[in-house]
């Protein structure tokens, strides 16, 4: 209905409340009086325009009563008692009328002026509850966690919302006051641990986990609890997030993989990031790849003077550069494909381009490829990285930022040794030239290239098996968002020769990430989708590590990035002997992997299981 013909219509209904109400005391009370009292038409008069403009004043034609709540409750009580003292000032300047006509109109005109409006959200509760008992209804059943106020926004919206399409059945909730009362006509029927028992009872089709301002440890332990039914599980976006109006109910999320790390979502200060970055030429290295791709979303958003990615692979180059395109048309973008082997084509780059923040993306990743091409990974991991550190000392860049890995600590790979080394060739730089060089060390990444994420959903998707190399093997996650903010925070700290550790949170078990992706697809491990357990591959650790033994923490201000206190290491002619190794692996070496731990004395092969 439109806007203005709702108004109007309140209007009518106020204007034939108040006459009700003065005409039906006056009847009630002094029936001899009725036609006397009629004559005296100029009081009607007084009390229908005094409630229309009480009534406005009190914005009680602007309410949506569907959605009424205690506020509304209390201004519409407002203008009855405002009311009522109207009806008693027109009974005192009148002989005719009495303190019971006064007492009766007010009674009156209170009950139906509260009829008239709550009328609209009671119609709205029974439908819902008729709805409720229907066994024929074919909306999926949902049960609420939480039943606290973005549980009560959830119950509105879905009621209302012409986007989703559910059916809201029961509340769960720990807090014992609020066991066994409704909100908004849905009752709080259990505590959260028995979801099983009332998703049952029930006949529950989809969770919605509203709790957006918990503990995200607490909520991992709600969803694992919620998984042990056969419902969709969904999640509440942040509530403060509703509030500002970033996104509705609507926006109800599937829970991901990341909603069961068990920790709160990272966060930078924005403001850092803006001052090193703002007005600069900055160059992302690997700006394609995944962490490449997400360094160049977030540093498109804090107004560099020029953004410029390189990578060697055109089709993710293009694919990021069309993205930015689309979304920052006001940036200043420049792309080239080239390698970062490619000593003398760098050289070019940095002469032509002159990057002052240099992000070192670049890099070979996947540890059982590298364990069958050695050669490769010292080519492009230390080849390239010396090749790009070394061109943003001789031509001036301010700062440069690898990407590094938690692999690098006591590595048993190949890759995660040259990692090491490309550590170890930041300390070297970072002594020579004026360039502030640092190193950022993370673990792995939800989502990204090389991540076990895709592998398992494409996997799942496939109808299974999904393969795991060790039951008891653990690793440490992070989003890609998460990593990246990180990595350019710690480009603000940046002083030059620190290692930078990211906190990864507590480590996760690939057994139980395989069983919940098996569970948040919808299906049930070992009958739905098996479980494979293949060994150990070459290189492959139990558990990675964050730091050496000889390193310890120094805190930032953000306490999810650390310090680690650079490790002494004997940089005699250290170019000299990177130089040697890379030009004994595009020899094809057969003796790359000792000729690193000549280098890297921390490097420890083994065989696979």
């Amino acid at each position: 209905m439109h806007k203005a013909l709702k108004k109007s219509l309140f209007i009518t209904i106020d204007v034939l409340i108040v006459c009700l109400s003065y005409l039906l005391a006056i009847a009630l009370t002094e029936i001899s009086l009725f036609n006397a009292c009629l004559s005296e038409w100029w009081y009607l008069v007084i009390a229908v325009f005094t409630a229309t403009v009480i009534n406005q004043v009190c914005g009680l034609h602007k309410r949506i009563w569907r959605y009424a709540g205690l506020t509304d409750a209390i201004r519409l009580l407002a203008a009855c008692g405002l009311q009522i003292c109207v009806f008693g000032i027109i009974g005192a300047i009148s002989v005719n009328y009495k303190l019971n006509w006064i007492v009766v109109c007010a009674m009156i005109y209170t009950v139906a002026l509260l009829g008239s409006r709550f009328s609209i959200k009671m119609i709205d509760m029974l439908e819902t509850a008729a709805k409720t008992v229907s066994p024929k209804n074919s909306l999926p059943r949902v049960m609420v966690i939480g039943a606290g106020s973005a549980g009560s926004l959830i119950i509105n919206e879905l009621r209302n919302s012409d986007k989703i399409s559910m059916l809201p059945v029961c509340f769960l909730d720990d807090d014992p006051k609020k066991l066994g009362r409704e909100i908004n006509g849905v009752k709080v029927v259990g505590k959260i641990s028995e979801v099983e028992k009332f998703a049952n009872e029930y006949r529950v089709d989809r969770i919605l986990v509203a709790m957006p301002s918990v503990d995200r440890k607490i909520i991992k332990n709600i969803i694992v609890e919620c998984q042990k039914t056969k419902c969709k599980i969904q999640a509440l976006p942040g509530l403060y997030q509703l509030m500002t109006g970033d996104v509705s109910v609507s926006d109800i999320k599937d829970v991901e993989v990341a909603d069961l790390l068990g920790r709160e979502q990272v966060k930078v200060d924005l403001d850092e990031i803006m001052g090193y970055i703002e007005n600069k030429v900055v160059m992302v290295t690997g700006g394609g790849g995944s962490i490449g791709s997400e360094l160049c979303r977030q540093i498109a958003t804090h107004n560099p003077k020029e953004l410029v990615i390189v990578d060697i692979y055109e089709n993710n180059a293009y694919d990021i550069q069309q993205e930015l395109k689309r979304k920052h048309p006001e940036l200043n973008l420049t792309t080239r494909i080239a390698s970062v082997r490619d000593k003398v084509k760098i050289d070019a780059l940095f002469n032509e381009l002159k990057p002052e923040i240099v992000f070192h993306a670049a890099a070979h990743k996947h540890v059982p490829l590298m364990e069958d091409s050695p050669n490769e990974a010292v080519k492009n991991n230390v080849g390239g990285t010396f090749n790009v550190a070394d061109a943003a000392g001789r031509y001036g860049a301010k700062k440069f930022i690898l990407i590094s890995t938690d692999k690098a600590v006591n590595p048993t790979n190949i890759m995660g040794a040259t990692k090491r080394l490309c550590e170890m060739i930041v300390q070297t730089m970072d002594k020579k030239y004026a360039t502030n060089f640092v190193a950022v060390r993370f673990g792995n990444v939800l989502g990204s290239n090389g991540s076990v994420i895709p592998l398992f959903a494409k996997q799942i998707a496939e109808g299974g098996p999904v393969t795991i190399t060790h039951k008891d093997i653990v690793r440490y996650f992070m989003t890609i968002p998460e990593a990246v903010s990180l990595v350019l925070q710690a480009g603000a700290y940046a002083k030059g020769g620190e290692i930078f550790v990211l906190d990864m949170g507590e480590p996760v078990k690939i057994y139980d990430l395989a069983v919940n992706m098996i569970r948040l697809s919808g299906l049930e491990p070992y009958r739905d989708i098996d479980i494979k357990v293949t060994g150990l591959r070459p290189g492959e650790k139990l558990f990675e590590e964050r730091l050496m033994a000889e390193e310890g923490l120094q805190t930032t201000a953000n306490k999810m990035i650390s310090i680690g206190k650079p490790i002494k290491f004997d940089d005699t002619d250290f170019a000299e002997r990177i130089n040697a190794l890379v030009d004994k692996a595009k020899d094809e070496t057969s003796d790359i992997k000792e000729l690193v731990h000549s280098l890297v004395p921390t490097y420890k092969p083994q065989k696979a299981e």
